[in-house]
C-alpha cells in the first residue's frame, strides 16, 4: 500500500511540474501585446494586468514565473523592473505566509498518507518547539554530513535556491517559499530580508543599464 501511494506521489509530482510549465506558458501568451501601434495607456494597463497575474502565478508552487518576470522587465525596461521586483517579493512572501499558516498536523497527515512514518513523527516532534530548538533537533537528526551545515546557513541556501536555474523541479520560487514557511526555521524578518536581497540583482542590473546609456 505504501509503495502504491508513493507511486501516486511521483505521478502527482510530474503533474505539478507539467501543470506549472503550462501555466507559465499561458501567462507568457497573455503578455504578448498585439496593438499596432501600441498606445502608452494600453501598454500601462497590460503591464499592470500582467504584473497582477505574475504575482498570483509566482506564488504557486512549480510555476517557473521567473522567466515571465524577466520577459516583462526586458519588455518594459527600467520602469517595469522596479514593479516586477516588488511583485516578486510580494508573491514569495505570500507563499511563505501560506506555509506558516498550515498546521503541523496537516503536514504530518500528508506524510503518513504517503507512508513516510519517520517524517510524520519528526513533524509532530518539532511542532511545539521554537525555531532554535527545532533547528538543533533537525541538525542532530540530519542523516547526512552536509545537511547540518546547510541548515546552519539556511538563509544563504534559500537565496541560492531561489536563483538556481531549473528550480522548478524543486517547486519553483513559490514552492521553495512555501517550504520555508512550513519548516518554521525562517523568521519573518530574516526571510523578508533574504528574499529582498536574493531577487534584487536582475532588476538592479536592468535599472542600472539605463543609467549607463
Amino acid at each position: 500500500m505504501a509503495s502504491h501511494r508513493r507511486s501516486c506521489l511521483l505521478a502527482l509530482y510530474g503533474l505539478l511540474v507539467a501543470g506549472g510549465l503550462l501555466l507559465a506558458h499561458q501567462l507568457a501568451e497573455l503578455t504578448i501585446f498585439q496593438v499596432d501601434p501600441p498606445t502608452d495607456a494600453y501598454l500601462r494597463r497590460m503591464i499592470l494586468a500582467a504584473a497582477l497575474l505574475y504575482v498570483i502565478m509566482a506564488a504557486v508552487p512549480f510555476v517557473p514565473a521567473a522567466e515571465i518576470g524577466l520577459g516583462l522587465m526586458l519588455l518594459g525596461g527600467p520602469e517595469v523592473a522596479g514593479l516586477m521586483y516588488l511583485c516578486t517579493v510580494l508573491a514569495l512572501t505570500a507563499a511563505y505566509l501560506a506555509g506558516r499558516a498550515v498546521p503541523a498536523r496537516v503536514c504530518a497527515a500528508a506524510f503518513a498518507f504517503f507512508g513516510f512514518r519517520k517524517a510524520r513523527d519528526l513533524v509532530l516532534q518539532v511542532a511545539n518547539l521554537d525555531a532554535p530548538a527545532r533547528l538543533a533537533l533537525l541538525e542532530a537528526r540530519a542523516p547526512r554530513r552536509f545537511l547540518p551545515g546547510l541548515m546552519r546557513h539556511r538563509f544563504l541556501a534559500l537565496a541560492l535556491a531561489l536563483n538556481l536555474p531549473g528550480n522548478t523541479l524543486l517547486g519553483g520560487g513559490g514552492g521553495i517559499a512555501l517550504i520555508a514557511g512550513l519548516s518554521g526555521l525562517y523568521s519573518v524578518t530574516g526571510y523578508l530580508t533574504t528574499v529582498a536581497l536574493a531577487v534584487a540583482p536582475v532588476p538592479l542590473l536592468i535599472m542600472g543599464s539605463a543609467l549607463l546609456r
